[in-house]
């Protein structure tokens, strides 16, 4: 799939932005619109596609095609073009973009070193960074114009309003740009623009959507996990993890605290558009942007929040096989219907994966490589689809396909990767960027810290035998034994989410019928399986008085018997087979 992208692009799309996969050719700036802000905001004559990429092609591609790439960046893009661009859209990519692909052509230990390599990507990213930092002068409050000209700085017409995601969603980039070149006005603009945004959230610690950048005065004061919001605690959290220092982690706990109990509904499972003030309902409608947020929630540690939130997108995947831009929950049906090819759903669908083991999410994977497939996959590429209903389709393939969607789908199937196996502080940006930075970049080491009393210790997939969380199905007794974490779900279990209630409250709140379950009138599952066809086979015994002896040890992900002495199991039909129900 990623060659199939990537090569079309190269053959009909480059050197513009992006490919028309209808046409075969390339899209570059609307030049006969420039208020088109679909298109404008996101392409700026700059092969877009191509830097945005750059870091893809380490993770996926061969070593000759990565340096290739690289050669093409460097001697045939220029950012001085006379192009009115998002500060937002161009930081996570084509910042984010040049400062991944110049970390793995210098990192010895990624194993993509490119010989003969001068560091011109870092270069080119201080050249761009330089472009955007008239965003941040002129302002009265530090947080800077949505749009910004290349080549001629702020237009005196800009508008004063942006949104709290695209002001909060910058110090990644920035800051790591000041840490590599050691000019801290990058990132001391970008956390200058972050903190203001965030002291100015309401008395119950939420954010509003919409900011006036003069005034600092909220212009929408819609509060969620969705567009307009989403990165900025995004941010927040992998600021901390990426450079240690504890501010963030504060901004971020307390965000996060006022999600759980006011954007968060009573079921759990819905993170809804609040009021910022009094989190009262302001619409019921979700968005696929927040579909980001299980992943965040897997990185904080709270596994059980980022199921229940997962299984939501999941069962509307499967109702539209894809994810519509906006869907309502109350009405059960499609919002807006496009879907432009976003990373979101399957980005949170690796983090599960990684934290729990359990194969659901591969099978989750496996559904949405076959829909992206057969509903998408046209002779030049990946076509967006325009209704989800119906299945048209619009000619654009965006940026994020190459550089998020299959990224994130092949760090699924590739369970070996570096990258999934790496416990360091390394972050993928909200663009999908990898972003390592070795610690003698960082201002306050963590790691020198980690032995000293009163830090807060970093979560890690690494700490178990098999690279799970160990929340994991915390609560679950098994064959009589708690056990505080699974090494991998299994059938004879039934730790799967197969197997789980939350599974069929899920697909209720999606309004996708699953005829294979049974529902109570709460919308939980009271009998996961039927009790027709239901057997029970026992073993005989010789009962010693006072002697307790174990038959049954874990091993390897099952179960090893040591004798069939006094074993009692039952089973029922289902699925094709028989299910071992208890014993």
């Amino acid at each position: 799939m990623f060659d199939h992208g990537w090569n079309n692009y190269l053959e009909y799309g480059f050197p513009e932005d992006e490919l028309n996969p209808f046409e075969c050719k390339g899209r570059g700036s609307d030049k006969a619109n420039p208020h088109n802000i679909n298109v404008n905001d996101v392409l700026g004559d700059f092969a877009l596609t191509l830097v945005d990429t750059l870091d893809t092609l380490a993770l996926i591609g061969t070593q000759e095609q990565f340096e290739n790439a690289v050669k093409l960046v460097i001697d045939k893009v220029e950012f001085s073009n006379d192009n009115k661009v998002q500060v937002f859209e161009v930081n996570i990519r084509v910042l984010g973009g040049l400062l991944s692909a110049h970390i793995f052509a210098t990192d010895p230990t990624l194993n993509h070193t490119i010989r003969g390599y001068k560091g011109q990507l870092l270069t080119m990213a201080q050249n761009m960074a330089d472009r955007l930092l008239p965003a941040f002068e002129s302002t009265q409050t530090g947080i800077p114009f949505p749009r910004v000209n290349l080549k001629r700085g702020v237009p005196p017409t800009e508008t004063t309003e942006t949104c709290a995601a695209g002001a909060g969603s910058l110090v990644l980039e920035f800051g790591v740009l000041s840490r590599l070149t050691g000019d801290m006005k990058y990132e001391n603009a970008a956390k200058k623009a972050l903190k203001a945004v965030w002291s100015r959230r309401s008395n119950i610690d939420l954010l509003g959507n919409v900011i006036d950048i003069q005034t600092g005065q909220w212009i929408h004061t819609a509060s969620s996990t969705g567009a307009g919001i989403d990165s900025i605690f995004e941010y927040m959290l992998k600021a901390y993890i990426l450079f240690g220092e504890e501010e963030y982690m504060d901004m971020f706990d307390d965000a996060y605290k006022a999600l759980l109990f006011y954007v968060r509904d009573t079921t759990g499972y819905l993170y809804r558009n609040v009021h910022m003030s009094t989190g009262s309902l302001m619409s019921s409608w979700i968005d696929s942007l927040s579909a980001f947020f299980p992943g965040l929630q897997v990185l904080h540690g709270d596994l059980d929040s980022a199921i229940k939130n997962h299984l939501v997108y999941y069962n509307i995947w499967r109702k539209y096989h894809s994810l519509p831009e906006r869907f309502d929950f109350y009405l059960k049906s499609v919002d807006l219907p496009y879907y432009p090819l976003r990373p979101e759903f399957i980005e949170s669908t690796w983090y599960l994966y990684q934290a729990t083991k359990d194969p659901f999410y591969l099978d989750v994977g496996e559904m949405v490589i076959e829909d992206l497939n057969n509903r998408t996959r046209v002779h030049c590429g990946f076509a967006s689809i325009g209704d989800v209903n119906t299945g048209r389709l619009e000619d654009r393939m965006e940026s994020f396909m190459l550089s998020e969607t299959l990224k994130y789908l092949y760090l699924l199937f590739d369970t070996d990767n570096t990258f999934n196996k790496l416990d360091s502080n390394f972050v993928f940006t909200t663009e999908g960027h990898i972003l390592p930075l070795d610690k003698k970049y960082t201002l306050k080491s963590m790691y020198d810290k980690l032995n000293k009393p009163g830090i807060r210790k970093l979560a890690s997939l690494q700490s178990t035998p098999s690279g799970t969380c160990q929340k994991y199905n915390g609560n679950e007794k098994i064959l009589g034994k708690h056990y505080k974490y699974h090494h991998i779900p299994n059938n004879l279990d039934q730790s799967s989410m197969y197997f789980q209630p939350q599974a069929d409250f899920a697909s209720e709140i999606a309004g996708f019928s699953n005829t294979n379950n049974i529902l109570s009138d709460a919308g939980y599952c009271e009998s996961p399986l039927s009790s027709a066809n239901t057997f029970r086979v026992s073993f005989g015994s010789k009962r010693r008085q006072g002697l307790k002896t174990t038959n049954i040890i874990e091993l390897l992900g099952g179960y090893f018997l040591k004798s069939l002495s006094g074993l009692r199991l039952e089973f029922s039909r289902g699925n094709g087979g028989y299910v071992m129900k208890g014993g």
